[in-house]
């Protein structure tokens, strides 16, 4: 069994016996039916993947690692904030009338500020520190701008990276306000370590820590019987992340560069409705 599936196992556990509900009290998300849709939480998880032992693929349920790749790269390699540039419609339900998701993730990886050695983006100046200045503890990539807030469809879940140099190898944190356990969990961890290992490989740098740090981790009520079926399912051993060892630049990867050796894994968990 993967340390990824444990770890998600033993988080909705926890939600589940000792998470405290929303029920009674106004909320924002809705159901596709009006209905407000309410959660069991825990605040402030925190989770540890070494990636030098074993990638957290889950292997409870299939993870399309190919649709997280591409929206990954569309956020932090693209930097684009428009929906029609993603081959899946998973933003369809936020594109804002001029089909894009308004100044969120992308738009804000994408502006340049004015350093000392000239203006970079924010992925940029974490790249050209990697390079240059890899024992530099200010690698930090902010997407939770509050003067763009009103003008975004969705305040950024996943909104901050810190990146850090430990001998030869790069560790990096997480943070993220809300996270939807079922939805997004297996998501959010997969495409966050592939990052990780991508900008490792182009510095030069092993794969080192991955933590994931989650204020609000929830659990919506309708998605309670989907979350104890998933949990009570035996898991496989981690796969082994391949990427392709001839990219050296961070803006060739594609998602053709990613793949995973021995993913094995249980059933498709389909139908999940999610709210908005």
């Amino acid at each position: 069994m993967s340390r990824c599936d444990i770890i998600f196992q033993d988080n909705c556990r926890d939600i589940l016996q000792n998470g405290c509900t929303d029920e009674g009290q106004m909320v924002r998300p809705r159901w596709e039916d009006g209905t407000p849709a309410h959660t069991i939480k825990r605040f402030g998880l925190v989770n540890r993947y070494d990636l030098s032992q074993e990638f957290p693929l889950m292997t409870l349920r299939r993870v399309y690692f190919r649709s997280a790749v591409e929206e990954l790269l569309w956020i932090w390699q693209k930097k684009s904030n428009v929906v029609a540039d993603l081959s899946t419609g998973i933003w369809d339900q936020w594109m804002l009338e001029d089909g894009t998701i308004g100044k969120a993730y992308g738009y804000q990886l994408a502006q340049k500020h004015k350093y000392k050695e000239g203006f970079f983006d924010q992925v940029d100046r974490v790249l050209y520190d990697l390079k240059h200045r890899p024992y530099s503890r200010r690698m930090i990539v902010n997407m939770f701008n509050h003067a763009d807030l009103s003008e975004m469809a969705l305040y950024p879940c996943a909104y901050s990276m810190t990146f850090n140099v430990t001998g030869k190898r790069l560790n990096a944190i997480l943070h993220q306000r809300s996270n939807d356990m079922l939805v997004a969990n297996h998501w959010n961890v997969s495409q966050y370590a592939i990052l990780l290992a991508m900008f490792a490989q182009v510095s030069d740098l092993e794969v080192g820590e991955f933590l994931h740090v989650i204020a609000d981790a929830h659990i919506y009520d309708r998605h309670i019987p989907i979350v104890k079926e998933v949990i009570a399912r035996e898991a496989y051993p981690a796969p082994k992340l391949l990427l392709d060892p001839a990219v050296k630049n961070f803006y060739d990867f594609t998602v053709d560069s990613v793949s995973f050796e021995n993913y094995q894994h249980g059933p498709t968990v389909k139908d999940i409705p999610v709210a908005i």
